[in-house]
């Protein structure tokens, strides 16, 4: 990425993951978008974390800024025609009002009451939507640093975002250090983020991590993604 159009930090990020059959993934995606399968399943993610540091290029990162605020994802992984992976946000709840500017690009962005607090090795995040009921209720404790492995580093770790806007598909790409994981144990959860998006509710025991943050990531500004090549 030679020229970034934000720069920002993701601190205390929990990764909570579920496999769903792909075809109940696909089916809530865009054209020229498919499943990005691992082991067979389709994986959707819900992503509480803390955004800071959030500035334009050429800031330092003590410049005024952005104030910190909380953020979470609910995304699955895609795969776009011409092979490039990525992610597809399913739905993204945040307490900054300024973030919703996103939505130009197709950013599925709710306005809500979010929080995030830390007592000992229990992390807790809670959401609720200003416009509709979904919400959220999650408490995590924090183990131990882990060394990776594939499905680890598949499931945390891509370096570009799709979204559709106007008819068109979108790609932001995306640049950071390597996430430090720790394993981490689920204590509270409750959500609707899920139903809300179109999928059932899960029922099958998540994998779940935990991540201190990473604090160098640098998007790219939005670009329009190529269209699947038309058969002659």
């Amino acid at each position: 990425m030679r020229v970034p159009a934000l720069r920002a930090g993701w601190l205390r990020q929990t990764f909570v993951h579920w496999a769903f059959p792909p075809d109940e993934v696909q089916a809530l995606l865009p054209g020229d978008l498919v499943v990005d399968e691992y082991d067979g399943a389709a994986w959707v993610g819900l992503t509480p974390f803390v955004m800071t540091n959030v500035r334009p290029p050429g800031l330092p990162a003590l410049a005024p800024g952005l104030p910190t605020f909380a953020e979470t994802n609910l995304r699955t992984y895609v795969r776009h025609r011409d092979g490039r992976d990525g992610l597809w946000f399913l739905s993204i709840e945040v307490a900054c009002p300024l973030m919703l500017a996103a939505r130009a690009v197709g950013a599925p962005y709710n306005q809500g009451t979010l929080s995030v607090s830390v007592n000992g090795d229990a992390v807790s995040y809670t959401g609720s939507r200003w416009v509709g009921d979904a919400s959220y209720r999650l408490v995590v404790r924090r183990g131990d640093p882990i060394t990776p492995t594939g499905r680890d580093v598949w499931l945390t770790s891509r370096w570009r975002a799709y979204t559709r806007r106007l008819g068109m598909l979108w790609q932001t790409p995306v640049e950071h250090e390597p996430w430090p994981l720790r394993d981490a144990v689920v204590d509270v959860l409750d959500e609707t983020l899920t139903t809300a998006a179109g999928l059932p509710a899960p029922t099958a025991k998540p994998v779940v991590h935990f991540s201190e943050g990473v604090r160098h990531v640098r998007l790219g500004p939005s670009t329009p993604a190529a269209p699947r090549p038309r058969s002659s």
